[in-house]
């Protein structure tokens, strides 16, 4: 299987070359750009597989960079930013990244981040479409041969990871997930960290899911132990 082609997006030169002497050195193909701008044009004209994207960029914010590529573009976004809070992770996550690793970071993290996607990758380029069936609870549907999804009629604008959520908890309706289910099968691992990022990304799933998140009809909380969906009338 060959690397993906990753474009690195960051304007600190040290840090750009600790990630492509790393990406050079573990086989990965790279592009670099220092800037928004120059990040567009190379992910419009060369078509990445993955993102390595900073938030702090010189002539535009990384969320914007965010926004514009997801207008034309599923492709893999991982963030990589000294921006810590749930805030700016939330953030990044709404506006479409798939990902969020914080400075300082270790290139063992980095690698594995990757390594994590590229799985991602396969599962979404081959088991979901290769599923045959429907499922359909209340005004939502999830069209796993097509790998979409739909609630009252409208497409749901899911990353990759959200979708993956979706398809776990729809495929086991009514049973609670735990915490250490999710996120093994989401990166293959169950770290501290991870559960935290878990709450992230179901808190951007169910704020595009729930019509009333204060009331929601789709997604149950099991505190301390993890999520179930509910069946829908």
């Amino acid at each position: 299987m060959n690397k993906p082609l990753i474009l690195v997006v960051e304007d600190d030169k040290p840090i750009r070359n600790l990630i492509t002497t790393t990406l050079k050195a573990n086989d990965y193909r790279y592009l670099a750009a220092v800037n928004g701008e120059t990040a567009i044009m190379e992910a419009s004209s060369h078509n990445p597989d993955i993102v390595l994207l900073d938030l702090g960029l010189p002539d535009r914010d990384g969320v914007d960079v965010i926004k514009n590529i997801r207008t034309w573009s599923n492709l893999p976004i991982i963030v990589i930013s000294a921006r810590s809070e749930d805030s700016d992770k939330i953030e990044a996550l709404d506006a479409g990244a798939d990902d969020y690793l914080t400075k300082p970071f270790s290139v063992e993290e980095l690698l594995a981040r990757l390594r994590v996607t590229q799985r991602r990758l396969s599962y979404m380029n081959s088991e979901i479409p290769a599923a045959s069936s429907v499922f359909v609870n209340g005004k939502l549907r999830v069209d796993y041969a097509g790998g979409c999804a739909y609630l009252d009629g409208q497409e749901l604008h899911l990353t990759p990871i959200e979708y993956k959520l979706l398809c776990l908890l729809s495929k086991n309706v009514g049973k609670v997930l735990t915490h250490t289910f999710l996120t093994q099968n989401i990166w293959g691992r169950s770290w501290e960290n991870d559960v935290a990022s878990l709450r992230v990304f179901m808190a951007t799933l169910r704020k595009k899911l729930e019509p009333s998140p204060d009331s929601p009809q789709y997604i149950q909380t099991h505190i301390g132990v993890g999520y179930r969906m509910m069946k829908v009338e």
